[in-house]
């Protein structure tokens, strides 16, 4: 059965990420190092441990997928996670990046070479190799984050989030927010992490219609067809250009509000906004954009944030406790593991009405009056 752990929350802070090399040996650091790491999610901060001295018996590592730990988006937030364990649980960490998919595995087995009680693998194309070390470590601990447990593998925890629900907000937001009447959103691949924000914005941008009686037009994603504009390339999420090249696609066509989901490729949508003179705004993923990306605050309305952070330091905190189980921790606005961050430079823009909607439709999805409909979303 799928359950929530917890209540996810945590502090926002800056950031200032310390990289390992996918080529190189595994970065350790232990605690009372100056690494930080941005934690952008939202709500009251939960308990801490500070003072805690290093056990010096437990080490907890992280795996990126090819957008590395600066990508301002998922990646960096899973960090966080590790470093606010390291410096909370008093224990050693590692940290390796990955630049291409072939370096998957290779620095899974890095991090399992290199002693690490729990791995930590950040991104649902990870899946395969985090699975394959996980059953060839039955002794160490595997997380990975947006990818649910595998069947029979009792030594490997699913981090995964239900943003559609988020999404929906954040389409609604959009559509309230928008002057030409179109919003726009693109994906770096078509998968089932980047869709199922696609799906709950395009669901949120027709709740909007229904209840306004307005017309307003996303371009860029058919929830139906699930079909919709990617960025291009072979390495799609690393390719900031390209995002800037489909973004100005879809403001071409019209959109004054975009909804990036392509990691770092995504910044290319930002600059793209921030080009448009205050024409064209944007809602962020993952994090808090005005956290992770403050150049790009002033153009940022809010941000569809899952709180990937604190999933990791709780999986980290089960493995050094033995507390830890297979069962998949499902992140969803009832328990605060993803949902909207603060409108920020935006506060005073977005209505008093507006505002008080997306407070309502909140509990709507929460007690299920508003059924989300993306087949992306975590059963």
């Amino acid at each position: 059965m799928k359950k929530s752990l917890f209540k996810l929350a945590s502090v926002i802070g800056a950031s200032a990420l310390v990289l390992a090399g996918c080529a190189e040996a595994p970065e350790t650091t232990t605690p009372g190092d100056p690494t930080e790491a941005v934690s952008p999610t939202d709500g009251e901060s939960m308990e801490t441990t500070e003072g805690t001295e290093p056990t010096g018996d437990f080490k907890a590592c992280i795996v990126s997928d090819q957008g590395g730990f600066d990508d301002k988006s998922f990646n960096e937030t899973a960090y966080a996670g590790l470093t606010r364990a390291g410096e909370e649980l008093g224990i050693e960490t590692g940290e390796i990046e990955s630049n291409s998919e072939a370096d998957f595995a290779q620095n899974i087995q890095s991090m399992v070479g290199a002693d690490c009680n729990i791995v930590v693998t950040v991104g649902f194309l990870l899946a395969n190799a985090t699975e394959a070390a996980a059953q060839q470590n039955p002794d160490v601990d595997f997380a990975i984050v947006d990818n649910g447990s595998f069947e029979g593998v009792d030594n490997a925890k699913g981090l995964i989030f239900n943003t559609a629900e988020s999404s929906f907000m954040g389409g609604y937001l959009a559509a309230a927010m928008s002057e030409t009447g179109k919003v726009g959103t693109f994906g770096g691949a078509k998968i089932p992490t980047v869709t199922i924000f696609m799906d709950g914005f395009a669901q949120g941008v027709e709740y909007y219609n229904e209840q306004k009686g307005e017309s307003v037009e996303l371009i860029g994603w058919d929830a139906e067809t699930q079909d919709g504009q990617f960025v291009p390339g072979n390495a799609p999420f690393e390719n900031i250009a390209g995002g800037k090249e489909t973004a100005n696609t879809l403001i071409a066509q019209g959109a004054d509000i975009l909804f990036p989901v392509a990691g770092p490729a995504g910044l290319g949508g930002l600059q793209a906004a921030q080009a448009s003179g205050g024409n064209v705004n944007a809602i962020w993923v993952d994090t808090d954009g005005c956290v992770s990306a403050p150049e790009f605050c002033p153009i940022i309305i809010s941000s569809v944030y899952k709180g990937m952070d604190v999933a990791v330091f709780d999986a980290i905190k089960a493995s050094m406790d033995g507390d830890f189980t297979s069962e998949e921790f499902v992140g969803t606005l009832e328990n605060e593991a993803t949902g909207l961050s603060p409108f920020n430079e935006f506060d005073d823009k977005v209505s008093d009405e507006t505002k008080s909607e997306l407070e309502t439709i909140k509990e709507q999805i929460i007690s299920g009056d508003i059924e989300i409909t993306s087949e992306a979303q975590p059963s």
